[in-house]
């Protein structure tokens, strides 16, 4: 009679018990007492507890789980946060995030392209485009195939910020590649061959240089941009011959500074050139030699990039750069960790996005 039953002991101190209390804060009435504190329960009950406890356990991983991989999808997700006009954070909703391939005509889109320790920014405005240096010699299909897979076949502007390999290495290479409207380059030479194939490439196309003068605007679509540096004839440092610009397009705001270095940001400074920008491409793939902290203080940036190489040679970006930059409250992205970097603006708000 005692068949798929089992003995259960419910009190130490053996009074008898009209209730078992399970685990689970369930109870099973008694069903038979066998002597003091002792009461039979079916085979079936206790199997059913232990079920529930499986399943209780087996709801707690899930939870976990699924909590892991939707906090990795938020960090990692392609609109971290909006940065707004009037330079003030606000979150990004659910659902406002945009893919790469559905940016609006009138949305502006800057590229900040993975070129390892190099530069080259693509910058499109409905249907203007231009480019901000081209990247090493070894980077040319790399940012020329970019750019034609946006569809690009004429750049309005080309902008060789200065003759160094790692800014114009890829630039011959655009300008055969494109139909270019307009150069842009600093009153500077070089004797490299990288620097005289750009030259033979320009003549080439019968395209004129036009020198960078500060204060002089240009538009691109609906957006502007302005010259602001150089601002000498001559500098001991190449890379301060940079040609720095800054964008605008309705309250947002972008500050491409080339590889510029101390004494060309204390001139911009000194002219009392309005430099506050939401967007600050980091100067010299944040070499400690660029982006003074009184620099910082006059653009205010929200955010900054910095395109560098994963373990170059030069140490870059320097830990005082970095450093600078916090304390100025930027938010930092980098292309040795992001790959390449994308940031839309509709005039009111810039997206950071990944690709």
């Amino acid at each position: 009679m005692l068949r798929n039953k089992f003995l259960i002991c419910c009190r130490k101190d053996h009074v008898k018990c009209d209730k078992i209390y399970l685990h689970f804060g369930e109870c099973a009435h008694k069903i038979n007492e066998i002597g003091e504190g002792c009461c039979l329960m079916p085979r079936k009950s206790r199997a059913t507890a232990t079920w529930i406890r499986i399943m209780y356990i087996f709801i707690l991983f899930l939870v976990f789980v699924i909590a892991r991989i939707s906090s990795e999808k938020i960090a990692e997700g392609p609109a971290e946060e909006i940065i707004a006009g009037d330079s003030q954070r606000i979150p990004a909703a659910e659902g406002d995030q945009k893919v790469i391939g559905s940016i609006g005509e009138h949305d502006l889109a800057v590229h900040f392209i993975d070129v390892g320790q190099a530069d080259s920014i693509l910058i499109t405005m409905k249907d203007a485009a231009m480019l901000i240096d081209a990247g090493n010699n070894e980077d040319s299909q790399l940012v020329v195939d970019y750019i034609k897979g946006r569809g690009i076949t004429t750049l309005d502007y080309v902008i060789a910020t200065h003759p160094h390999e790692d800014h114009i290495g890829g630039m011959d290479a655009v300008i055969n590649a494109f139909e270019v409207k307009s150069i842009i380059m600093p009153r500077v030479e070089s004797t490299t061959k990288t620097f005289e194939d750009v030259l033979e490439a320009i003549s080439n196309k019968g395209l004129k240089v036009t020198p960078p003068v500060p204060g002089t605007k240009y538009p691109l679509g609906e957006a502007e941009f302005t010259i602001l540096a150089p601002n000498s004839e001559a500098y001991e440092d190449t890379n301060d011959y940079s040609v720095v610009i800054k964008l605008q397009y309705g309250a947002t705001s972008f500050l491409f500074t080339g590889d510029a270095g101390f004494e060309s940001e204390e001139e911009m400074l000194e002219k009392g050139y309005d430099l506050r920008a939401d967007l600050l491409k980091v100067a010299h793939h944040g070499s400690r030699y660029s982006t003074s902290m009184e620099f910082l203080e006059a653009v205010q940036p929200k955010i900054a990039v910095i395109s560098v190489g994963e373990d170059n040679d030069y140490g870059h970006p320097a830990p005082e750069t970095i450093q600078r930059l916090r304390q100025a409250g930027a938010k930092i992205y980098r292309t040795d960790e992001s790959g390449t970097i994308i940031a839309t603006s509709d005039g009111k708000a810039i997206r950071m996005l990944n690709p």
